[in-house]
């Protein structure tokens, strides 16, 4: 009899064999399943919230996201554009001179992709 140990948890073997069973079918690790398990046994279901991660965050803001959303609603020949459609890269320009923030095209159109 295998009972899975925790530092304050202990999964009985019926709970393992729904572990694998749950993790072959949405094709998780059973490691992330295991995880998710103990969070939730000792901290409820506050504790399946996403957490703080590390590393640099995001340069687009939802603040500046809106701001794009706004601008790709209006006329590129009201901002200086020789085309009546935007294109990421003018649009990044016209972005840094509203804002002060630089972004590449790159960012304006993954941006731009959660629009739709």
């Amino acid at each position: 009899m295998t009972v899975w140990r925790f530092p304050s948890v202990a999964i009985p073997p019926q709970t393992s064999r729904v572990l694998l069973t749950v993790s072959a079918t949405f094709h998780l690790a059973n490691s992330a399943l295991r995880k998710w398990v103990q969070r939730f046994a000792q901290e409820g279901p506050q504790g399946l919230l996403d957490r703080p991660r590390s590393g640099r965050p995001p340069k687009v803001t939802c603040e500046l996201e809106q701001h794009l959303n706004r601008l790709v609603d209006q006329d590129p020949l009201q901002h200086g554009s020789s085309h009546s459609q935007w294109s990421c890269r003018e649009l990044a320009t016209v972005l840094a001179q509203q804002t002060g923030i630089q972004l590449g095209r790159e960012s304006v159109r993954c941006a731009l992709k959660k629009r739709t």
